[in-house]
């Protein structure tokens, strides 16, 4: 458990360098303040932010290889560092630019590989989810117990991601034409949180020793 210190340490400086990054983009292309209609951005910035989402999924990745030992361990530690960062992110963005003013607040979320678009709270919900089930996951893997996820159990945590995706991205066309967000759809964020507590619980119950 004591990696998660530094994870955690990990994850808040990431967050920031993330935030500070961001301050300068809404500087040059929002300076009265980020609001929707959203603005069409340059397309050498475009490039380079698009470049920079990936490394930072990359840079996760790589955290959680470096952390674990097994693949289920590594996940959880990716899972983790990925949830740390998501919620330090806002924090310092609070903190620097005094946005978002609520977390219901809307957001462009991600751009890959199109526009992700929702209320703040939505993405920390689901990061407070990896957060806890990484902390669980490894605490029993301290413990001596193996995970065995099989294929139905993947299936879900699969399907679970998707559905979460989609809630993200449904309204995707619409946004483009009239370049302003639509009502989140909070029945798939449920139905997905749902989904994937379901597997957790699956697979937590057929742990070995």
């Amino acid at each position: 458990m004591r990696k998660f210190i530094s994870l955690t340490i990990f994850g808040i400086a990431m967050g920031f360098l993330e935030a500070a990054v961001v301050v300068y983009l809404r500087d040059i292309i929002y300076p009265e303040g980020f609001c929707f209609p959203l603005k069409d951005i340059p397309v050498n910035l475009l490039f380079v932010e698009l470049g920079r989402e990936v490394a930072t999924i990359i840079m996760l990745i790589t955290i959680g290889i470096i952390a674990g030992k097994t693949l289920v361990e590594k996940f959880s530690y990716f899972l983790f560092s990925f949830g740390i960062w998501d919620i330090f992110y806002y924090i310092w963005l609070k903190a620097s630019l005094n946005w978002p003013p609520s977390l219901f607040t809307d957001d462009i979320l991600f751009l890959i590989p199109i526009h992700w678009v929702g209320p703040i709270i939505a993405p920390v919900i689901v990061s407070l989810t990896m957060i806890t089930f990484s902390l669980i996951t490894v605490y029993f893997l301290d413990k001596g117990y193996i995970f065995k996820p099989n294929k139905f159990d993947w299936l879900l945590i699969c399907i679970t991601c998707i559905i979460i995706f989609i809630s993200f991205i449904l309204d995707f066309p619409q946004m483009i034409a009239h370049k302003i967000s639509s009502p989140y759809r909070w029945e798939l964020l449920i139905t997905g949180e749902l989904l994937v507590l379901f597997a957790f619980i699956r697979i937590c119950r057929r742990k070995k020793v």
